[in-house]
């Protein structure tokens, strides 16, 4: 099988690659010429011709959930892949709150297995403690050697200060990262930030305080124990600023952030809408803020969607009791280079570290190289695309999202893995 990609440029900022108007021939999956290409290099080979259009190493999100085990209504596995494949992404990692949770390998290798044929790779991530109650630790060496590639009890925090020591200690053996919902359990359970909105709207809220305390704890704990902390969807002010101390101090805490929280304030729960109810809770000016200039300094390592598929009987009721969160898989690429790469927040190879580099180091997976004799593993971008979000063509099995027919510049055009294509919404051979 032959595939030629024509005109394209290169980056990947991993092996400071930067290379315009060149072809790629892939050949059996792999790179196998890249430059000018010949005549005889076209012959009986697909070609695209991509006029300038940007082929990176393969996005990756790092925060994505599968639903299955458990709830099949709302995700499963192959159906959250073709999401992926569509949103410009070749892999994700999934979150272990499923129905059992992965807290055993058999759970693990069922969402590998199910994966397996597809072009988008999954790596499980395993659950902390046993049902993620924040009681047992989880076999840990056990998950390890099942395939995942980090620890967390992902929609809470590790219960306790002694869970969590133990749980780095194991993890530190393995190399792996602890993954923190960071939110403390006794200032849980609002709907929306704590702020004149939820006075104005009467809606219980959730304080950014809730977010710090654990922050906080967490890095005390990375720093003792040496260890390995992420932290998911940091969404405060104060937790930026705390993580951005932490680093200068050499402690190993790395961190996330949604387009969500990066693109939305709390004005916009003024809707009553339940597709912006989610947790972390949306937050102030002053937070989004703190977040863009978080990323702009390489605080914030990655940007990843959490993507949280759920059903429209669930979703569409009272804004209070509504499930929190929204898909993202599908909008994640062009919200994150609407507001962060047209606005000259970051550069095209920031965004690139971000979207694909970050995550895989954070995750100890290696980084795609677009070099001859490598299996092709990228996403091809068209950076300067304008369109609308339709939520009626996502691949996801949900369509919970609070930006359907939202107009953004950025856009996936296909991604290529495991001798796969995803191109124009098929997937073939190359």
């Amino acid at each position: 099988m032959k595939l030629v990609l024509k005109n394209v440029n290169l980056l990947n900022p991993d092996q400071n690659l930067n290379q315009e108007n060149v072809s790629i021939l892939i050949v059996d999956g792999k790179f196998k010429k890249i430059g000018n290409l010949v005549d005889s290099d076209t012959n009986n080979a697909t070609v695209l011709e991509l006029d300038g259009k940007l082929v990176v190493p393969g996005l990756f999100d790092m925060h994505v959930h599968l639903r299955e085990p458990g709830r099949e209504d709302e995700e499963t596995v192959i159906t959250g892949c073709n999401s992926a494949a569509n949103g410009g992404f070749t892999g994700i990692a999934c979150m272990p709150n499923t129905e059992p949770a992965i807290d055993s390998a058999e759970v693990a290798s069922f969402i590998k297995k199910q994966a397996a044929n597809h072009l988008v790779e999954v790596y499980p991530i395993g659950a902390v403690t046993i049902g993620r109650k924040g009681e047992t630790l989880s076999p840990m060496a056990e998950l390890k050697d099942a395939g995942v590639v980090a620890f967390s009890d992902d929609g809470v925090s590790v219960k306790t200060a002694s869970i969590l020591k133990r749980a780095l200690e194991y993890a530190k053996m393995f190399n792996l990262p602890i993954i923190e919902h960071c939110e403390d359990e006794s200032l849980a359970g609002g709907a929306m930030n704590e702020s004149i909105n939820s006075t104005l709207l009467g809606l219980p809220p959730i304080p950014s305080v809730a977010e710090d305390l654990i922050v906080m704890r967490d890095i005390l704990m990375a720093e003792y124990t040496d260890s390995k902390v992420h932290i998911a969807h940091i969404s405060s002010k104060k937790s930026v600023e705390m993580v951005r101390e932490a680093k200068k101090k050499f402690i190993k805490v790395t961190a996330e952030v949604t387009p969500h929280h990066f693109s939305l304030t709390d004005d916009v729960v003024k809707t009553y809408d339940p597709n912006v109810k989610m947790n972390p809770p949306l937050r102030t000016k002053a937070d989004v803020d703190e977040i863009i200039k978080g990323l702009k300094d390489g605080t914030i390592d990655c940007i990843a969607s959490d993507h949280a598929p759920h059903s429209l009987e669930e979703k569409e009721m009272e804004f209070e009791y509504a499930p929190n969160g929204i898909i993202g898989l599908e909008t994640e690429v062009g919200l994150a280079f609407t507001e962060l790469y047209h606005k000259k927040v970051l550069t095209i190879e920031q965004m690139i570290e971000k979207l694909s580099i970050n995550p895989r180091k954070i995750l100890n997976i290696q980084v795609p190289q677009i070099k001859e004799g490598e299996t092709a593993n990228l996403t091809i971008l068209d950076v300067d695309a304008v369109w609308t979000v339709d939520k009626k063509k996502f691949l996801s099995k949900s369509v919970n999202t609070p930006f359907d027919k939202k107009l953004l510049t950025g856009k996936p055009i296909g991604v290529i893995n495991k001798n796969m294509m995803f191109f124009e919404g098929n997937i073939s051979k190359v």
